[in-house]
């Protein structure tokens, strides 16, 4: 692309998340000189999400802001403005302030939590994504009071971390039969049932909510618990609404659906982070990846595409963590059925690896308190090397000398 084409373009990036963030940053690292629109629905300085459920909720922070200087980088925000449709054909996105026309789209919208049925309008029922969730979760674990947590996935155990850090009583409420039931085969997520218990934390499992009352979550089976404040952790999906009557290719599960440049159906429209699937040759099949990495991953790629450098396909290795109890979990790759699960330590103890092999090689790891075996484990799956799978089982071998 020219300089002088560059300059007279407009690109419109709706979601100021890591995604869309990331996205101004790369374009102006990358040399584009055109104008650039960020466009975010919550009202506060743009921000990062982790710290919510850690630093921000438990006072250590009083917020998470991303040390971007927008001005310098000449990025124009337009914060506390909802995006409410894409029409395509005229090149402009509606919002509540009127029309903003685009040259290049990118939507970076990410994902909402998913809300537990008939709690709408119930006080005392909390979801963590935003901010403001978290400002108003802060006096709840500042007063100590009785929580009752549903969903033991990753954002349960994490607000269940930091719910007993604070000195809260603690139940975690979840309709499988383990922690982590929808993430992780049971033979590995089995043991992490046991963290709850030795953090004061009562892990109910099998356990389905009936109903959440002022002060009482009631279960099917009729249990009743005392709950000052109810948290819902129960999964996400892509924040993709708005772009209903767009014609835009989704998914079934409403991610977008983009190709190996992140490109989407609609021409001169990107799609970027936890809002849009992708096509994994190195997987073979197509991936939607909810997590922080793949937000910061993506937007190189689509800045490298806007200014016409050709970028490589965009095929990472998903890679995730989580703090929790105690421990730093850590995930790279992704394990699908066919493959064979290698164990590396003793899962009761404090560290310990799971290895996915498929034909011999390294596709996916989780490693618990283990960086290491991360660390190695992730540039072994990017190579695609073979690994011994009685070597890779020793935990005193680093992984990277169990190589075949």
């Amino acid at each position: 692309m020219s300089e002088q084409k560059q300059a007279q373009q407009r690109i419109v990036i709706v979601g100021a998340g890591m995604a869309g963030v990331q996205t101004a940053v790369a374009l102006r690292e990358q040399g584009f000189t055109g104008q650039v629109t960020l466009i975010g629905a919550e009202p506060h300085q743009p921000y990062d999400r982790p710290p919510l459920s850690k630093a921000v909720l438990l006072g250590k922070a009083e917020d998470s802001a991303f040390d971007v200087d927008f001005e310098a980088l000449a990025i124009e925000l337009r914060l506390g403005l909802d995006v409410t449709g894409l029409r395509a054909g005229d090149h402009e996105v509606d919002t509540e302030a009127g029309p903003v026309p685009y040259d290049v789209l990118v939507v970076a919208t990410g994902a909402e939590p998913v809300t537990l049925p008939g709690t709408e309008g119930v006080p005392g029922v909390h979801l963590l994504r935003t901010l403001d969730d978290a400002a108003r979760l802060k006096p709840v674990l500042e007063r100590r009071h009785d929580i009752v947590v549903v969903g033991a996935g990753w954002i349960g155990a994490e607000f269940a971390t930091a719910a007993r850090e604070a000195g809260c009583a603690v139940v975690v409420v979840e309709a499988g039969d383990r922690p982590l039931a929808g993430a992780l085969p049971a033979e590995v997520t089995a043991p992490m049932a046991q963290w709850y218990e030795e953090n004061g934390a009562e892990l109910l499992t099998h356990a389905r909510v009936a109903a959440v009352e002022p002060g009482a979550v009631v279960l099917t089976d009729g249990r009743r618990l005392p709950a000052e404040a109810v948290v819902v952790g129960i999964g996400a999906r892509p924040a993709t609404g708005w772009l209903a009557d767009s014609g835009i290719a989704r998914d079934p599960d409403g991610s977008v659906t983009a190709d190996e440049r992140l490109r989407t159906s609609l021409p001169d429209v990107y799609a970027v982070g936890d809002c849009a699937s992708f096509p994994s040759a190195r997987y073979g099949r197509r991936l939607l990846v909810h997590h922080w990495d793949n937000a910061l991953q993506g937007p190189r790629t689509v800045a490298a595409d806007i200014i016409g450098e050709a970028p490589r396909p965009y095929d990472p290795v998903p890679y995730f963590w989580s703090e929790q109890f105690g421990r730093f979990v850590q995930y790279a790759g992704h394990h699908g059925g066919d493959t064979q699960l290698v164990r590396r330590g003793d899962p009761a103890g404090p560290s310990w690896s799971a290895l996915w092999l498929r034909d011999g090689a390294l596709v996916a790891l989780l490693a618990v308190g283990r960086p290491r075996d991360l660390a190695q484990g992730r540039k072994l799956i990017e190579s695609g090397a073979r690994v011994d799978p009685d070597r890779a089982a020793d935990p005193s071998v680093p992984l990277k000398a169990a190589l075949q």
